[in-house]
């Protein structure tokens, strides 16, 4: 694979900076990647600076966190190439405090169970804009009671709502409020990773409501769901992304940058995608000024 179009930096739940993530990307023969930090558009134009230094393009993008209410499921919506981003610092900020909020209180109950300070968990997510349930996990690790991130005390603590365990569900804005946001943005929408949480129903909807695109590759995206993806694309022309899903020493499985991602065919189709949406944005925008 030449590209990685999903992948996330120390400013949100990965383990690498920007810049190690670009030396990483080049030195492993990538030509284009998007760094898709949740809920966090922070550091887009540095990323395009240093990629521009190694040869490398960055496509601007953001992964939207959502709450498909109807089912009780996640979902995530990337977003590629907007051309508004301010437009989206109000969702992305509001997002970004709920999963503050609950996280902080996931590390009290945490630090009331083991003798680690929420100071000292706080310090584990240095250089993020967030805390994730991550950094929880890295303090237990620097304390000696766990030697994983994920394992059996995660899903101790995580895989089970409080008092059991110490998760608070988060509820997000719904996949249709954030589409919309995404549009209004100027942005590609693109649904994450449907073999992830299951979201195949919500994907028939938000088709409907003009979605996009879809994450065809994808590691939780299993072979036949890929096909079916690949299809369901086809038939309804929507474009097709796909990645790692990259977080470095995060990653749920050892997974290497580049191990899942498009074609430079479906990337050109992006690329391509998105200036017959600014040349249509352009014809519309000449016509009302030409009604006035």
């Amino acid at each position: 694979m030449t590209a990685d179009l999903h992948c996330h930096t120390k400013l949100s739940d990965g383990a690498m900076g920007i810049d190690d993530l670009l030396v990483l990307a080049k030195r492993s023969g990538l030509t284009t990647i998007a760094i898709t930090d949740h809920d966090c558009l922070a550091g887009t134009v540095r990323a395009k600076i240093i990629g521009e230094r190694y040869g490398i393009t960055v496509i601007p993008a953001v992964e939207l966190s959502c709450t498909d209410q109807k089912r009780g499921k996640k979902a995530h919506l990337l977003c590629y190439y907007p051309d508004k981003p301010e437009r989206l610092e109000g969702l992305c900020r509001r997002n970004s405090v709920l999963r503050k909020n609950n996280n902080r209180l996931m590390a009290l109950k945490v630090a009331q169970r083991f003798p680690v300070t929420p100071d000292f968990i706080v310090k584990c997510a240095s250089g993020s804009t967030n805390l994730y349930k991550q950094h929880i996990m890295r303090a237990l690790l620097e304390a000696g009671y766990t030697t994983t991130i994920y394992g059996e005390l995660y899903d101790q603590l995580f895989g089970r709502p409080a008092p059991e365990g110490v998760l608070i569900p988060t509820i997000y804005p719904t996949p249709q409020e954030t589409l919309e946001e995404i549009h209004a943005a100027g942005g590609i929408a693109v649904l994450a990773h449907p073999g992830q949480y299951d979201n195949f129903e919500l994907l028939d909807e938000l088709i409907e409501l003009g979605l996009d695109g879809v994450e065809v590759w994808h590691p939780a995206n299993t072979p036949e769901q890929q096909e079916l993806l690949k299809k369901t694309a086809k038939n309804h022309k929507l474009c097709m992304t796909g990645g790692t899903d990259f977080h470095g020493a995060y990653n749920v499985t050892p997974i290497r940058l580049g191990d899942y991602g498009p074609d430079e065919e479906a990337v050109a189709a992006l690329a391509s995608y998105k200036a017959k949406q600014r040349r249509k944005q352009k014809k519309l925008e000449a016509m009302a000024a030409a009604e006035k």
